[in-house]
């Protein structure tokens, strides 16, 4: 299902940021890395679009969210998975603003569920009107 996907990838951790972006190129998967919520913006901007987006909250400079919301903002709807460690109760909002196709997926998580929740954004397509899947 992730075969010719363009799929961009966001993580301060750069362990964590291989390990998603090998398992999604292993799927079949063109994967562009950033490192940072301001390089995850200039990759949308500059190498754009994406089939999905994966990304981080916590980032240096922009966060993860700020990006994404930045991204709806200027009219951008891609698929978007946002994975996180962060205990705070309000990411479940956040999350579900950036609207109905994006998902939380907590850390740590296993990469084949990684694997399914992308597959199931990627086979909505692009006029999919389902509600918003958020994570406990």
């Amino acid at each position: 299902m992730l075969s010719r996907a363009r799929i961009l990838v966001a993580d301060d951790d750069l362990e964590l940021l291989d390990a998603v972006a090998e398992a999604l190129s292993h799927l079949g998967a063109d994967v562009v890395r950033a490192r940072t919520g301001g390089e995850l913006i200039d990759k949308i901007a500059d190498e754009g679009p994406f089939s999905l987006v994966v990304t981080d909250i916590s980032m240096p400079w922009m966060s993860g969210l700020q990006a994404m919301h930045s991204a709806r903002t200027a009219g951008l709807g891609t698929p978007v998975i946002v994975i996180t460690a962060l205990e705070d109760e309000r990411v479940p909002t956040q999350v579900a603003a950036l609207g109905p196709r994006a998902v939380l997926l907590r850390k740590p998580f296993a990469l084949d569920e990684l694997e399914r929740v992308a597959s199931r954004l990627l086979a909505t397509g692009h006029h999919s009107e389902t509600g918003p899947t958020v994570g406990p």
